[in-house]
């Protein structure tokens, strides 16, 4: 229960550092947000009285001293009000990141959780076979880990659309069709988000096949390993339970440290792909000086790293004991 909480109070201070943060942001950027929106405003049409009032309250700028405009933001924040977007406009912000973070949640989801399963498993039977066939091609999986998430994206979208053309050239679904659980509509969501995905996979995979066969050639040596394997433990018993079972600790804590660096890459995958998740969103609020949009994504994005590293120590305390005792 300690650990628990210890946890819990680390990660609300991350969580309101981050908060206090994403207050500063347009306060932070060169010259008036407000001011540069009327500007633009301006080149299409006159500017109505009071609307500059509007823009300062849609942009949660407010009035008055920080103190004050801190705690209107905390309270708008409370309520989940991120304002009105301006590239959407007049649709309200909670709306557009709410349709945007499925795409991004399950797409990111499922290549990140097939990339670690993939990259241990496959890392685990290169450690416990050292010195094999298999075990000389893992240098070779490194490579794909060097290059750049939006360069392995723009050559596997030449050659999957452009070159052979069996697979769509962007977006997230067949437009024509509308958008719910029906088979069609899965079916093309699925055909669209393969590149994507496979971005995201071969370009993480071979880190974790690495990482893992290395500590399983390292922990093969402990004495533990050796001990059972002189009791005449079965092989896979030997691997599985004693093995691997410590072998991927660091890879547990490493998940954590690079999920932040997952979600990132998944930002650029999309904006490639013209994928209709966080990353295409973010675009089009930076293209359109869209504050509101910006700060709701940023936090979306933090909270979600934050809770995924909560999670991932939940595990590794579960799984290394050790790490619940407080020094």
């Amino acid at each position: 229960m300690r650990y628990l909480l210890r946890k819990l109070g680390f990660y609300a201070i991350a969580a309101w550092m981050a908060i206090t943060v994403n207050f500063f942001l347009p306060r932070l950027i060169p010259g008036d947000p407000v001011e540069m929106m009327l500007a633009r405003q301006a080149q299409s049409g006159p500017v109505e009285p009071g609307q500059e009032e509007a823009l300062a309250a849609m942009l949660g700028l407010g009035h008055g001293n920080l103190l004050v405009q801190y705690g209107d933001y905390l309270h708008a924040l409370a309520r989940l009000d991120f304002g009105l977007s301006v590239t959407y406009f007049p649709s309200p912000v909670t709306d557009v990141v709410g349709d945007a973070v499925p795409w991004t949640l399950v797409l990111v989801g499922a290549a990140t959780l097939l990339s670690v399963a993939l990259g241990l498993t496959l890392g685990m039977l290169a450690g416990w076979r050292r010195g094999s066939w298999f075990d000389s091609l893992v240098p070779s999986t490194t490579f794909l880990a060097a290059i750049p998430y939006f360069w392995l994206a723009l050559l596997l979208l030449y050659l999957f659309s452009q070159v052979w053309g069996v697979l769509p050239l962007g977006g997230g679904y067949d437009e024509t069709l509308d958008i719910g659980l029906s088979g069609a509509f899965l079916g093309s969501a699925a055909e669209h988000a393969v590149l994507p995905a496979a971005t995201i996979v071969l370009s993480s995979v071979g880190g974790w096949m690495l990482g893992m066969r290395n500590m399983m050639v390292s922990t093969l040596a402990e004495d533990y390993v050796v001990a059972a394997e002189a009791k005449g433990l079965p092989p896979r018993t030997i691997m599985v339970g004693y093995a691997a079972r410590n072998a991927v600790l660091p890879s547990v804590a490493g998940f954590a440290i690079s999920l932040g660096f997952i979600v990132s890459g998944s930002l650029v995958m999309e904006i490639v792909f013209s994928y209709p998740g966080m990353g295409f969103t973010l675009l089009q609020a930076v293209q359109n000086t869209d504050y509101p949009l910006m700060q709701a994504v940023f936090l979306v994005i933090t909270f979600g790293v934050l809770a995924a590293n909560f999670l991932v120590d939940l595990v590794y305390g579960f799984v290394d004991p050790r790490t619940r005792q407080a020094r």
